[in-house]
């Protein structure tokens, strides 16, 4: 029955003051806990990106919220919830004509990557792969870790001129296949 409610939420924008986006989430995780709306609203999310940052001559990888002032709630709307998640401290409203939910299009929540979606990796600890999306696209490492849970692998890749560890989602990466290609005999593909 859990899966039926859930498969009617949709996903939402929330607006917050500046830098209060974990404070309204923390908030309203514990509205969820203490009001038992774990049948109204099910996900709650404030994207975030890596970003590579020097300082001091140091760089390093920085997590970095991707919207400031916007919080992705996944909820069934009824005028309750509205009432309950638009009087949480930090939360200036939701995101749509005259602050009323307007829920994200299914398009926009694949952008957003708000849903995560269970890849069936085919990686194995050693394994050569190639970093194909986010900050880190273009570098290519060696697996050592795997976290199937978390959908997440530890690659070590040679950045700045050392060898780092970097977390990367699965949907991130493509195994490099160590086939040598032979090459083409003379004569072969010539008419």
């Amino acid at each position: 029955m859990e899966n039926s409610l859930e498969s009617q939420a949709k996903w939402y924008v929330l607006h917050t003051y500046s830098g209060y986006e974990m404070m309204v989430k923390d908030s309203l995780e514990k509205l969820i806990e203490n009001n038992n709306l774990q049948d109204n609203i099910f996900d709650l999310k404030i994207p975030m990106e890596q970003t590579i940052e020097e300082k001091n001559g140091k760089r390093k990888v920085v997590e970095r919220k991707l919207l400031p002032c916007y919080v992705f709630i996944k909820m069934i709307y009824s005028n309750q919830v509205w009432y309950l998640v638009t009087n949480t401290r930090g939360v200036t409203g939701f995101v749509g004509p005259q602050g009323r939910p307007l829920p994200l299009k299914e398009d926009e929540v694949r952008k957003m990557q708000l849903e995560t979606v269970a890849v069936d990796a085919d990686f194995a600890v050693g394994d050569d792969v190639s970093i194909d999306a986010g900050p880190l696209a273009g570098f290519v490492g060696k697996i050592k870790e795997l976290n199937d849970s978390a959908q997440k692998a530890k690659v070590n890749v040679l950045m700045f001129g050392r060898n780092t560890d970097v977390e990367v989602e699965y949907v991130q990466l493509r195994k490099l296949n160590n086939v040598v290609e032979k090459p083409a005999e003379e004569g072969e593909g010539q008419d």
